[in-house]
């Protein structure tokens, strides 16, 4: 199974940058682009993300089975 972040999807659908999330989080850009390049994330991070698009956590990944 692969967890892939939609996040980048995400802020383009909304016409956003990582900034204006980041503002609209609490949060620094820097902890945004480092979201979309991890493979481990912190609860607090995805909560404050989550919050400020109004969408729940899975809504920020795609799950796929790798076979």
């Amino acid at each position: 199974m692969k967890v892939t972040p939609r996040l980048s999807e995400i802020l383009s659908e909304r016409n956003l940058r990582q900034k204006d999330l980041a503002e609209m989080a609490g949060t620094t850009e820097a902890t945004i682009s480092r979201f979309s390049r991890q493979s481990r994330y912190e609860i607090e991070t995805l909560i404050r993300i989550s919050n400020a698009l109004e969408l729940k956590i899975e809504d920020l990944f795609v799950v796929e089975n790798a076979k």
